[in-house]
């Protein structure tokens, strides 16, 4: 492997913490990709912060590290995929990214470290096979989506009264709401909910609104990096919430779903789910963390 292709450059890390990176984004919930092929590179929280960081730093919504999954302590299958290391803005960690498995999907592509237009990409939620269609969308293959009763209720701030929600699990934990006007919605603050112990280690907050049959819009509050501009797997989360509030229980079924930065397909069959999206990469360039 040519490491330049890839923008990493070992020497430099070791001295200057200068390292080649990315930037890229799908319906944009934007990116940054540093290549770490060997997983040298250890990314503190606020390397990632600092990275993230729309002032300060490249800023984006979250950080992917590519990474060969033989380097991931804590993985135990194929030890030949790339792994997609998923760092949220505040450097939490988080299991699945459906928007980031696409810009992922596509870095790797762009740089030859895969062939496609078939890939199996390694994340904390398993093997996401991705297809790349062959005009900017990648059609990913979210696993299941499980959804349940509406035992949770969301307070957005603003709101006298608080919204009930459906959990819904997409290999990372998302409390979905319905609503008639989604620009009401003061998303500039964290929503709270409760039961608090429903998500011990923190949940993506949708609110949706129907526009009609298999067609919804969304905003979304995730943990870890505030409002984006899209989720993936909260895409998924919001489509299948969606078809058990309209009692659809036909599979496969399809829904548009409409976020700020632009628009997804969602299929649900019985035990699978597929987000279809754009993938972009805008920039690549140098970047010196501090310290």
């Amino acid at each position: 492997m040519d490491d330049r292709r890839v923008g990493w450059h070992t020497g430099a890390v070791a001295s200057s913490r200068s390292i080649g990176f990315a930037k890229g984004h799908g319906t944009e919930n934007d990116f940054v990709i540093i290549a770490d092929p060997e997983g040298e590179l250890k990314l503190s929280d606020d390397d990632v912060a600092f990275i993230c960081d729309r002032r300060a730093g490249i800023g984006a919504d979250g950080v992917l590290r590519v990474v060969r999954s033989q380097y991931v302590p804590d993985w135990g299958g194929d030890q030949d995929l790339w792994f997609m290391d998923y760092r949220n803005h505040d450097g939490s960690t988080a299991e699945m990214c459906g928007n980031g498995v696409r810009v992922f999907a596509r870095y790797l592509i762009e740089n030859g470290l895969a062939d496609g237009p078939m890939i199996n990409i390694a994340t904390r939620d398993g093997v996401k096979p991705t297809e790349a269609l062959g005009d900017g969308r990648y059609r990913v293959a979210m696993g299941p989506v499980i959804v349940d009763q509406p035992e949770v209720a969301v307070q957005p701030a603003g709101l006298e009264m608080p919204l009930p929600a459906r959990a819904a699990d997409v290999g990372n934990p998302h409390a979905v709401s319905f609503v008639d006007d989604l620009e009401k919605l003061d998303l500039r603050t964290a929503p709270t909910w409760s039961p608090v112990l429903r998500f011990p280690d923190g949940v993506n907050l949708e609110f949706v609104r129907r526009i009609g049959p298999r067609h919804i819009a969304m905003r979304v509050f995730e943990r870890g990096s505030g409002e984006t501009r899209s989720c993936g797997t909260g895409t998924c989360a919001a489509a299948a919430a969606a078809a058990v509030e309209a009692g659809q229980t036909e599979r496969p079924v399809s829904y548009r779903v409409d976020v700020p930065g632009g628009t997804v397909e969602v299929e649900l069959h019985d035990h699978q789910s597929y987000l279809t999206g754009p993938a972009v990469i805008i920039a690549t360039g140098e970047l010196i963390l501090p310290g």
